[in-house]
């Protein structure tokens, strides 16, 4: 079958008094097939269809429909190794032809500028829940997903809670696995993160999560509210993860789970990204990431026991307890002591204040028991017990020498 334009050819030339000979020298086409449409014109408007040939996919089509139907699946290039592995010969292109025409209609929405950031200049980091149904019960974990900016290279971990000692945790591990720390981290304003909405665009941060970062000197970051596009990256690496790792994924457990988690980003980081057009793990390279925090700057984090005494209402409670271990025994801990070394950590509200800094001052939690006095650094309350317990005794001893 030859091309409506070719056919109107042959009537033009016809027209033109050249023969059938002729007109099939000129165009390059057999005699009989000028004499056909000559003689019969409508050809032209009655294509014969094709007749229909088998595909290398008809095997596999209703495993394809139930991933598409029961686990939401309408990612090829995550259908494809599952298919190569269960024996299919075919491309990529024949697969998306026929997923094309069964995925749901896009929804509509704002175009958004891209902007891109400097080598080891951000992180994004975000929260993604993700069910699933064991024994006809309907489960939840929450996705940690961090990516670096300029790199694109990615980080995914499963866990069962999303709070502020699991956030820190998450970030760590991420951290460990980029091999370094960027400048800034950029993510959306969860409770963990930010307690309250800006103030006269001041944030309120969480006190475990601001002292994590101010430890590590990493800056936090929030996004502006409503506006996700902020950081689009690690929302579009949410979603990519939903749809081309959760889909259809089969684990034991969560350790299970993550190892598996794992592997597909060292897969997807050493594979060519869309965006930039070069692999990431190349790219990270390129980023003069800060180095991690060595001994006990780093692995007072990795506990969560270690993690809540960043908070100072607990700290209170531990400081006051430690200094009057300390005064009854009158040694301080350390190796050899028979006691372990207490944390130097905060006593008062404010990180910047140490035990035997402050004196003592109204108790948050016993107020009737406390003396007014201030901390000399930060004008908050102490709970140092032994400080009111040696200013008793200084008092006892003036009033009984007068």
């Amino acid at each position: 079958m030859i091309r409506s334009r070719t056919v109107n050819t042959i009537h033009e030339l016809a027209s033109q008094g050249k023969s059938i000979q002729d007109i099939a020298i000129t165009l390059g086409i057999a005699r009989n097939t000028v004499r056909k449409y000559l003689r019969h014109p409508e050809l032209v408007a009655m294509p014969h269809p094709r007749p229909n040939r088998r595909s290398k996919l008809d095997p596999f089509k209703d495993q394809v429909k139930k991933w598409i139907e029961e686990d939401h699946c309408y990612n090829c290039e995550a259908m494809l190794p599952r298919l190569l592995a269960m024996g299919y010969k075919g491309s990529l292109s024949v697969l998306k032809r026929f997923v094309h025409p069964l995925r749901p209609p896009m929804a509509g929405h704002y175009p958004v500028v891209r902007y891109e950031t400097k080598p080891a200049e951000q992180a994004q980091f975000d929260w993604g829940e993700f069910k699933y149904e064991q024994d006809g019960v309907s489960h939840k974990l929450y996705g940690f997903t961090a990516i670096l900016s300029y790199s694109r290279m990615r980080f995914v971990t499963f866990v069962k809670r999303c709070d502020a000692q699991t956030l820190i945790r998450c970030l760590m591990e991420a951290f460990e696995y980029f091999g370094g720390l960027p400048k800034a981290a950029l993510t959306d304003r969860m409770k963990s993160v930010l307690l309250v909405e800006m103030e006269n665009k001041v944030p309120r941060w969480n006190p475990l999560f601001a002292d994590f970062m101010a430890s590590i000197g990493v800056a936090p970051r929030v996004c502006k509210a409503y506006t996700p596009q902020t950081k689009g990256k690690i929302e579009r690496s949410v979603g990519f993860f939903k749809h081309s790792y959760w889909a259809g994924v089969s684990f034991t457990d969560i350790d299970d789970l993550n190892r598996q988690a794992h592997i597909w980003c060292e897969h997807i980081n050493l594979r060519v990204h869309r965006t930039t057009h070069e692999r990431p793990r190349d790219r990270r390279e390129q980023e003069p990431l800060a180095p991690l925090p060595q001994a006990f700057a780093w692995e007072r984090f990795a506990t969560e026991d270690g993690i809540r005494q960043l908070g100072w209402l607990p700290l209170l409670r531990w400081g006051a307890l430690w200094a009057a271990l300390s005064a009854a025994c009158g040694r301080r801990g350390g190796p050899g002591t028979g006691m372990a070394r207490a944390p130097q950590s905060v006593v008062c509200r404010a990180a910047a204040c140490r035990i035997g800094e402050a004196s003592a001052v109204p108790d948050p939690i016993r107020p009737s028991r406390s003396m007014a006095h201030r901390c000399p650094r930060c004008l908050q309350t102490c709970a140092n017990r032994s400080h009111r317990a040696s200013e008793a005794r200084a008092t006892s001893g003036e009033a009984g020498a007068g």
